[in-house]
């Protein structure tokens, strides 16, 4: 199966695996939202290390290895550790009536019993479709999080931002804080934290980020019992600022208190691939939507060059190709598109007329990620610079090149 929204067979078989028998973990975060969502994780990540906690942590879709899905006190697990996962998974999912699941159930079942087998004082988990319907929401989430909410996924999410706003509350829980890390979240998002009777902290009001000059940013927020936290000094850590805010502010409610030395190690030294990654001169960039296309825009645009920026982009034919295109269009000097593999691929010629039709300069066309990258490098000025973007399948294909050190037959 590929995706078939909806819990009831994967509550049947986590009971089978008594995961909903005890608490998975010593806290619980939950992670949903459109952009973001990664990051957040990521940064929650490393600011509970920081302060002592054992973490594990469950995101979506990898880039090189599906190891990368699951990390256990931030490090990939093995595969014996995944293995026995998914053989816990097998067992109960034949124990009586047999139960379909998706590719993504399984992993998320999986990951579960992992963690479950030896409890950390915190479990993060990233939602990967919706929130509602989501494998990862059979969980009850001790804090949960919505970063942001845009247009995605619309054949399972629809085009109704309402709509989707709604399903990726349903990770919220009576009584239980609400992190809300975008000021720009619709209405039904809000709706829901009132109708579900979660405790609401919104960015810009119950939390908030400030400049502070040379001295980095300042994060001011609330604790688990309503008391007011700062923490200032903060570093950029490379990644979206309202997210490492909202990653400050889901933690506070986790933990009840911040040290602020912790918080600033761990802003100075998390890091994630494929999230404004720079090798050399290549920015690498999973970004695949219109927002985020616009946020990478935005921040290249704020690292200026002296030559040319190229953008190399490969994109699934059901992303909304129009309006990633126009995001980046003010960055771009020069396209370079790319052809993806599969039922869902988009061809290269297809982003070409796409970004002519707009206006842009496509100068080359090549049938894999790759091959695009390896035309680009025997043309690039030392001053010029490569966004690579569009899909988790672009960005992995150059990272696994760009580290392999090879350029194709």
């Amino acid at each position: 199966m590929s995706i078939d929204l909806g819990l009831d067979r994967v509550v049947a078989v986590a009971r089978r695996m008594a995961l909903l028998d005890r608490p998975l973990a010593g806290g619980v975060i939950t992670v949903a939202g459109t952009n973001g969502k990664g990051s957040t994780v990521a940064l929650l990540d490393a600011l509970a290390r920081s302060h002592g906690l054992t973490t594990a942590t469950y995101t979506s879709p990898h880039l090189l290895r599906y190891n990368e899905r699951l990390r256990l006190n931030g490090r990939e697990a093995d595969d014996a550790t995944l293995i026995a996962g998914f053989e816990a998974v097998e067992t109960a999912r034949l124990d009586g009536e047999p139960v379909s699941l998706t590719y993504f159930e399984a992993g998320t079942l999986g990951a579960l019993w992992v963690m479950a087998q030896c409890p950390p004082d915190l479990a993060i988990l990233e939602v990967g479709l919706g929130g509602r319907l989501d494998a990862v929401n059979v969980i009850d989430a001790d804090v949960a999080v919505i970063t942001t909410v845009a247009h995605d996924h619309a054949a399972y999410l629809g085009d109704d931002i309402e709509g989707i706003g709604r399903e990726k509350a349903g990770i919220l829980r009576a009584g239980r804080p609400a992190v809300l890390g975008s000021s720009t979240l619709p209405a039904s998002v809000h709706d829901a934290v009132r109708e579900r009777g979660a405790v609401p902290f919104a960015l810009g009001e119950q939390y908030r980020r400030s400049e502070c000059g040379a001295a980095g940013w300042r994060w001011t927020g609330m604790g688990a019992r309503g008391e007011p936290l700062e923490v200032d000094g903060l570093p950029d850590p490379g990644l979206p600022l309202d997210n490492a805010a909202t990653a400050l502010q889901a933690l506070a409610q986790a933990k009840g208190e911040l040290d602020a030395q912790a918080c600033r190690q761990a802003l100075g030294r998390v890091t994630l691939p494929g999230r404004l990654q720079w090798l050399g001169q290549w920015c690498l960039d999973v970004g695949h939507n219109p927002h985020a296309a616009s946020y990478v825009a935005e921040r290249l645009a704020a690292r200026p060059c002296s030559g040319r920026t190229w953008v190399l982009l490969g994109m699934l034919a059901d992303k909304d190709a129009d309006g990633v295109i126009a995001g980046l269009a003010p960055l771009a000097d020069a396209w370079v598109t790319v052809s993806l593999e599969g039922e869902r691929a988009r061809s290269a010629a297809d982003l070409a007329e796409r970004i002519v039709e707009r206006g842009g300069r496509v100068a080359y066309q090549a049938a894999t990620p790759v091959a695009g990258g390896a035309w680009l490098a025997e043309r690039l000025a030392a001053e010029d610079r490569v966004l690579v973007c569009g899909s988790f399948f672009t960005v992995a294909a150059i990272l696994a090149w760009k580290r392999a050190g090879t350029a194709p037959p």
